[in-house]
């Protein structure tokens, strides 16, 4: 048998399992990416699809007198009601698509899904998308993922997670977050957007940060081992960090470097049920330096004892921080 006889009976056989994958009622939009990829792959393609179309139609048009000859009344209908309409609503732009010769997604495909993941307090989630990049969500985050045929999006909405994109230079993988733009094709930073200020820390690859229109400032191409925060006041600034301490959440650990006691403990309420209230605001300006092991409130806030100057005591919600 010559290769071209070869490659016309495969792409025979290809086009009658699309016309079946393509009446399922749960077709998706990675079905459709793939049936766009195989029309493309060569003309061989387009044309067994718009031939097993021609046959499907000719069924179609003879179908009601098959049916009446060979059927039931009761069966007919059923028969009608059941695969034929199903091929129509299921797949009817593909059929147009195939006909013209074109790789034209029907509407339901058009646009791509957006899909939601969230954690609570003490919650950390680790997320595989479909083309292939890992999303770990920090306890109390919430975003959203849309994947589409030129780009992929996530909205951050609150919260810190860690990004392993997938190399795809066709499909640019864009974070969003409170009017800022963190845009990339392959690489892992950590994303954090809490009370309106933004930080994104890059540990592969390379990231660019476009700034929010309000704020006005130019974008910012990060390289491995840098980090820029930007205040809620639009206040940016750029420093020579070590990833591995951004990212040491995701092992139950929490690196500071003159943070105030106050977002430290922010970050502690997010990991525990039990919750830590300090009690008042010159204690929360207290600067910390060091390495928080994330086992239990209790522990955690007798080794700040440690540190700092301050004792723990009962509280309604948990435990209070005071003076000592």
């Amino acid at each position: 048998m010559s290769s071209t006889m070869a490659q016309k009976e495969r792409a025979t056989a290809e086009a009658a399992d699309w016309l079946a994958r393509l009446q399922r009622a749960e077709v998706s939009e990675e079905d459709g990416l793939a049936f766009e990829a195989w029309l493309a792959a060569g003309p061989e393609n387009g044309a067994a699809y718009r031939e097993a179309l021609s046959v499907w139609h000719a069924y179609e048009a003879a179908a009601e007198a098959v049916l009446s000859e060979i059927d039931t009344p009761a069966r007919r209908r059923a028969t009608r009601q059941g695969s034929t309409r199903r091929w129509w609503v299921g797949a009817g732009g593909f059929a147009v698509a195939a006909g013209l010769g074109l790789a034209i997604l029907p509407p339901m495909l058009a646009q791509a899904p957006t899909d939601l993941y969230q954690t609570g307090r003490g919650q950390h989630r680790t997320v595989k998308l479909a083309d292939g990049s890992t999303i770990h969500l920090n306890a109390e985050t919430r975003l959203t993922v849309s994947l589409a045929r030129s780009e992929r999006r996530v909205a951050l909405e609150d919260g810190e997670a860690i990004f392993q994109v997938a190399a795809d230079k066709a499909r640019p993988f864009t974070v969003a977050s409170i009017g800022h733009e963190v845009r990339v094709v392959g690489t892992q930073f950590d994303v954090r957007s809490r009370d309106g200020d933004l930080a994104v820390t890059v540990a592969e690859g390379r990231v660019q940060v476009t700034p929010s229109a309000a704020s006005h400032g130019a974008p910012v191409l990060l390289t491995p081992g840098q980090k820029l925060d930007i205040a809620a006041s639009g206040l940016a600034r750029l420093s020579r960090v070590d990833p591995q301490e951004a990212f040491s959440w995701r092992s139950g650990r929490l690196v500071y470097r003159d943070e105030p006691l106050g977002k430290v403990v922010a970050d502690l309420n997010r990991q525990f049920a039990q919750q830590i209230e300090i009690a008042d605001a010159e204690l929360a300006n207290i600067p910390i330096t060091g390495v928080i092991v994330l086992d239990d409130p209790g522990a955690v806030t007798q080794r700040l004892s440690l540190m700092l100057p301050i004792r723990s005591v009962p509280s309604e919600r948990g435990l209070r921080l005071l003076k000592k």
